[in-house]
């Protein structure tokens, strides 16, 4: 599939703003293909919700918060939050499943935001099972009718949602990384990043190999990880990213000229993510 592919300057401080995500056309049946350019291109600003907006930020505010996203807040334990974003499961749309026990409703702020993405949502559905109700998106560009797959669009759709659901239910930013930044309430709990950090990497066939990560969550994320991966030469053709709680759950397709990645390969890839996911500590002590 021909998509496109965003590159990103990192992230000083595990809070601090998205720098600018440059972009390049690429045109294969890879997802994102090593390794990012570096040619100056049009900029797309991230910023949480309750910073200061640029002219250039996508990540649109809710229409009110009087105007609250039907769902209860009466209950006393506030239920795990998660955000799935998942690019394997549909071919022709990038399908995003949102949870928070029982109290969302049918999400109609949100889906109003991320049309000011640029986005549609063309199919809308809710379940229910033990954890909670599930409401899942099918999300394509309003332009071109396609799947999403820029990781910059994905971080900004996670993001957005991640901003509806602190300003609609507060009590959720007790249990969301950005919470002790952003929200109305501290995470209730505190991450030790190295602790956190899992990565592992599994033979999935001939052609591929299976890229799982789990990390202590941050914006950026999924942009970060992706160009990191790339800058190695590895590509990505298929991913799903979940956002639960405190904790970013990655699983990534990737290989290496059309191949599975070799054992040597594999630690590079692991050393690489590890590195960078356990250094923003070392670097903000630094100061």
């Amino acid at each position: 599939m021909a998509v496109a592919m965003a590159s990103c300057g990192s992230i000083s401080g595990v809070y601090a703003n998205l720098k600018a995500i440059e972009k390049i056309p690429i045109s294969s049946s890879v997802l994102f293909r090593g390794s990012f350019g570096l040619d100056p291109v049009q900029r797309i600003c991230l910023v949480p919700k309750r910073l200061a907006f640029s002219e250039s930020t996508i990540i649109p505010k809710a229409s009110s918060t009087a105007a609250v996203e039907d769902g209860s807040s009466q209950d006393t334990a506030v239920p795990m939050p998660k955000v799935i974003i998942d690019l394997d499961s549909d071919p022709e749309a990038t399908v995003v499943e949102v949870t928070f026990g029982d109290r969302l409703g049918a999400l109609l702020d949100t889906m109003s935001a991320l049309k000011n993405l640029g986005l549609n949502v063309v199919k809308a559905n809710v379940y229910l099972d033990s954890s909670g109700k599930h409401n899942k998106l099918c999300i394509t560009h309003a332009s071109t009718g396609r799947k999403v797959e820029d990781p910059e669009l994905l971080e900004a759709i996670r993001l957005t949602i991640i901003n509806n659901l602190m300003e609609f239910h507060p009590e959720s930013s007790s249990q969301l990384a950005m919470g002790e930044a952003f929200g109305a309430f501290q995470p209730t709990q505190k991450l030790d990043v190295d602790i956190a950090t899992h990565i592992h990497v599994y033979d999935d066939g001939p052609e591929r190999s299976l890229l799982c990560v789990e990390a202590a969550d941050r914006p950026g994320l999924i942009v970060d990880l992706v160009k990191i991966i790339t800058e190695i030469n590895i590509d990505v053709i298929s991913g799903e990213f979940d956002t639960e709680g405190l904790l970013a759950k990655a699983k990534f397709h990737v290989s290496y000229k059309n191949k599975a990645l070799i054992k040597p390969l594999q630690q590079v890839l692991a050393n690489s993510l590890r590195y960078y996911l356990r250094r923003p500590t070392t670097e903000e002590s630094s100061f």
